[in-house]
């Protein structure tokens, strides 16, 4: 079995004018988005990957936030391999706003093709990125899509040439939603849109004319068990893709399986995900925008009275935390109780269901 690692083993010596641009390659550019760039990059500067490891090895890693542990593989594999080491990248961003409730972050990786490919990056482990989340299954537009699309507009004026549009997670949602309602004019020059395992959008937003003329171009890729992936709607067709790991993990993208410059590709999602799917889906349909809302208002309330800013500061002391939040539920308001325990009742008999049904179809 191999991942994005071992693609770089691989494919790593042959630079993307001696072999072109793929979707292993799309991949490994979304994941960019996540490394720990803030204190080794300013904002104006134009610099090579290779240049950027070198700094990074010099900074104190106390200081700096990995998102996940195996980019500190990912990032020396590309900064030392002849395909990925000299592309240069520009205009890093990393936006957090309690008071929008918004979390965005994206960066320009310009390449030896003359392409340039933006890369969204997904949700990070801070607890307002969460909330975002949590948002978009009640907001048909959140803050980070409309900073997605300015962003776009920033860089297209900035550059020249062909774009392609990527990101895993939330980012490939944020890609899908600039790609659609960038500058008109600025659509024209965009070739591919990749959406890495990220959720789709209210029928508000596929039904549009900018959605609708920029379907063609979309590459949507999800791992058996998607679950993310697959909230909300999606108009486009989607590449199923083989992970190693088991339900909820599957998201993360170096589970997922490659071969040559190809992922090793699955005939269809597993039922857990079609089961999961059905059951986010009739929530969705039954359950109004303003209830939705009031039951993730309550879980935000509960997460957010441990005092931390992010998922993993939660766990880093358990006992003391896990008693502030059974104390804030005890202490809720009836109506967000009861809206809490109705939703979290709802799913579960909506999956049951599901279950029930069609273990009926197949008798």
């Amino acid at each position: 079995m191999a991942n994005i690692i071992d693609y770089i083993e691989w494919r790593g010596d042959l630079s993307f004018i001696q072999d072109p641009f793929n979707e292993i390659d799309n991949l490994i550019l979304s994941r960019v988005s996540y490394f720990p760039f803030d204190k080794i990059i300013d904002s104006n500067e134009i610099v090579t990957l290779q240049e950027l490891y070198k700094r990074f090895e010099k900074i104190d890693k106390t200081a700096v936030k990995v998102l996940q542990e195996e980019d500190l593989d990912l990032f020396p594999a590309l900064a030392n391999s002849n395909r990925f080491g000299g592309i240069f990248l520009k205009k890093f961003i990393n936006k957090k706003d309690k008071k929008q409730e918004k979390q965005f972050s994206a960066i320009t990786i310009i390449l030896p093709d003359g392409t340039t490919y933006i890369s969204y990056r997904g949700t990070d482990n801070t607890l307002i990125g969460w909330k975002e989340d949590f948002n978009m299954s009640f907001m048909t537009l959140v803050p980070a899509q409309t900073d997605a699309a300015n962003y776009l507009n920033e860089i297209a004026s900035q550059t020249t040439g062909n774009l392609r549009i990527g990101g895993h997670s939330k980012g490939g949602n944020l890609a899908v939603y600039a790609a659609a309602f960038c500058n008109e004019n600025i659509r024209d020059r965009i070739i591919e849109v990749y959406n890495n395992d990220g959720p789709g959008f209210f029928e508000e937003i596929i039904e549009t004319e900018n959605y609708k003329r920029i379907l063609p171009k979309i590459h949507t890729y999800t791992p058996q068990t998607s679950i993310f992936g697959r909230m909300l709607n999606h108009e486009e067709q989607y590449t199923v893709v083989e992970s190693t790991e088991t339900g909820l993990y599957q998201h993360s993208l170096y589970s997922w399986q490659v071969i040559g410059k190809k992922f090793v590709e699955m005939q269809d999602v597993t039922k857990q995900s079609e089961y999961i799917d059905k059951t986010l889906k009739t929530w969705l349909k039954k359950v109004d925008a303003e209830q939705r809302k009031k039951f993730w208002l309550a879980v935000y309330e509960i997460l957010s009275s441990t005092n931390a800013e992010t998922i993993s500061q939660i766990n880093e002391n358990k006992l003391a935390n896990y008693k502030k939040i059974f104390d804030t539920y005890k202490n809720l308001d009836e109506e967000s109780k009861e809206v809490l325990n109705q939703t979290i009742k709802f799913l579960l008999n909506t999956a049951k269901d599901n279950i029930k049904n069609d273990k009926q179809k197949q008798k």
